[in-house]
């Protein structure tokens, strides 16, 4: 019998992370080919299609469910639940940082998560805030930014929405960046999914009007979902890194990045 199976199963962490970071690193390697609106959608009709089913999607279920959620929970157990998810994420953010090499973020992360945990009922209340720690967010997408990844094509996902190859690669490889998800026994390890869920739920009801009015009253709900992602993502890379936002529109001072550029 190897020794490699009484290795507890955080040990294998590092494993797993830089065996889909080779993976990652390659798929998201290729230069972009970016159009002279700053743009990068070569397989817009394929996308225009999933953008097509995630909104029947959300008009039969995501919206109907999300506005109930709001109206039945109040608005101070949903900040709970978003504490507790943001919380329960802590881990996955500090491997992240570690590997951007960004320690002051990992400590954040670490400082926060232990914090919560231990003064703010396990993570319910956001005691971090309370002592000033400051708040800290990352992901592998950032990851693979920092280490020189290019971004992608744009792309739209089944279910979740608006990304680029590099942020959908991201987002698969940080279901397996988490510590805990190695560490917790079940069905706690699953605490995290579930709270994300309803945090995001919990979202979609909070900010209805503002999501509406972008599926459903938008001239062009593709291009402006697409233009809002992008600009948002670029300036928040940008500013994560100390640099200045990949924003194609920065040309323009008064671009606005929720004005629909369909809109006669």
């Amino acid at each position: 019998m190897s020794v490699y199976r009484f290795q507890h199963p955080v040990a294998r962490l590092p494993i797993v992370i830089l065996a889909l970071a080779l993976v990652s690193a390659c798929a998201a390697s290729n230069p972009d080919v970016v159009s002279r609106d700053g743009i990068n959608d070569p397989n817009e009709a394929r996308n225009r299609k999933v953008h097509a089913f995630n909104i029947k999607l959300d008009k039969a279920i995501l919206r109907p469910a999300g506005q109930g959620y709001s109206k039945a929970v109040p608005d101070e157990f949903e900040d709970s639940i978003n504490n507790f998810a943001t919380n329960l994420a802590q881990p996955s953010m500090m491997v992240n940082s570690l590997l951007q090499g960004d320690f002051r973020g990992a400590g954040l992360s670490t400082v926060r998560f232990l914090t919560n945990t231990v003064l703010g009922f396990g993570g319910f209340v956001d005691a971090a805030t309370e002592f000033q720690v400051p708040q800290h967010n990352t992901d592998f997408g950032e990851t693979l930014y920092v280490w020189g990844a290019a971004e992608g094509p744009y792309v739209e996902l089944p279910v979740v929405g608006p990304a680029t190859r590099r942020d959908a690669v991201g987002r698969v490889v940080d279901m397996f960046t988490n510590p805990l998800t190695y560490s917790l026994p079940s069905p706690e390890k699953y605490y995290s999914t579930g709270a994300k869920l309803a945090s995001r739920l919990g979202d979609r009801g909070r900010y209805s009007e503002t999501v509406d009015s972008i599926l459903y009253e938008s001239a062009d709900s593709y291009s402006q979902a697409r233009l809002i992602y992008l600009q948002n993502r670029r300036f928040e890379l940008g500013s994560s890194v100390g640099g200045d936002a990949a924003d194609p529109y920065s040309d323009d001072p008064y671009s606005d990045i929720y004005e629909d550029p369909y809109a006669q």
